[in-house]
């Protein structure tokens, strides 16, 4: 049985186990993991009803055995505090910020090269557009804000955030049953279905989804997620802007499908574009072929020629 897959028996606020096999720190309120030695490599990963640094284990496995990888629980999840407060990207770009002091301690001072999953790459892109010199190579693996839905171009700091749905969904007197209910194990396997566009869910990350949704406070981050508060409304602008390197990957089945947006940075020379025949997280389904071009970018002198983005399909 792999050693990360929680007890499904567990009491329903059983301690958390690990998430990632690496050191486990904190820093403030937030938590964070970290294994190897080398050039540093930070981890973000998604956000969802019950996301975590688990999502990011397979990546985190692979590049630590030649670079120091760090992955953070987010505010609001995993191993972080899940205090009841105001959960905006500015608390979670400012987390990704935070790394860096740890960071520079273990590996000195030197650019660090992140990754981001899905919402995750909203944080990630604001963090290394206002600290350009603190950032390296960025790799966005399904990024949000790409939709071709609607303009992202809104006032800086700007979100998509629904103050009334939010009442709604956090009042007392339901908001943690309808927590419960959205993460009761058979709902998870859904959305991560939905996730994969198929069955074929990884099993250890569906268990690590239901152990962390059990936890004391589990609910007030993804139910600010779910009144749009942590979604950016400038985001666009901030992808644009970026002067870094830049990778940005995605699958082609499941909900996460539609990139037509992306035609704004297709011809910048600092982006790179894979598009991979999986779901939103193809690390998980087609990990050689992920790890190799990750592994490419990373170690690249320079960015490569952008390639046409894929239709959505």
């Amino acid at each position: 049985m792999d050693s990360h897959r929680p007890p499904l028996s567990a009491a329903p606020h059983a301690p958390l186990p690990p998430a990632l096999a690496g050191e486990q720190h904190t820093l403030g309120d937030l938590g964070y993991y970290v294994a190897g030695r080398g050039r540093p490599l930070l981890l973000v990963h998604s956000v969802n009803a019950a996301g975590s640094a688990a999502d990011v284990r397979p990546i985190f496995d692979h590049a630590c055995r030649e670079r120091t990888v760090f992955a953070l629980d987010l505010p609001g999840f995993g191993s972080s505090q899940r205090s009841d407060r105001d959960y905006t990207p500015r608390l979670m770009t400012d987390a990704v910020l935070a790394m860096l002091a740890p960071i520079r301690e273990r590996c000195g001072a030197q650019p660090v090269d992140v990754l981001g999953v899905s919402l995750g790459c909203e944080f990630v892109a604001r963090a290394a557009l206002e600290a350009p010199e603190a950032f390296g190579r960025v790799a966005l693996v399904s990024p949000t804000g790409f939709s071709g839905r609607r303009t992202l171009r809104g006032p800086q700091g700007s979100t998509l955030a629904m103050p009334w749905l939010h009442r709604l969904l956090s009042a007392k007197l339901w908001s943690d049953p309808l927590y419960r209910l959205l993460t009761r194990p058979g709902v998870v396997r859904y959305f991560l279905e939905r996730t994969w566009g198929s069955k074929g869910i990884d099993e250890t990350l569906w268990a690590y989804c239901v152990a962390t949704a059990r936890q004391p406070g589990a609910r007030f981050a993804p139910l600010a997620f779910l009144a749009g508060k942590l979604f950016s409304a400038d985001i666009q602008r901030v992808y644009e802007a970026l002067p870094q390197p830049v990778w940005a990957s995605h699958g082609v089945l499941g909900d996460f499908t539609d990139y037509r947006a992306m035609s704004i940075v297709n011809g910048k020379p600092n982006w790179r574009f894979s598009v991979y025949p999986t779901g939103a997280l193809p690390f998980f389904e087609l990990p050689r072929p992920f790890l190799n071009d990750l592994d490419a970018f990373l170690a690249a002198g320079s960015p490569a020629a952008p390639r046409p983005v894929l239709e959505a399909v």
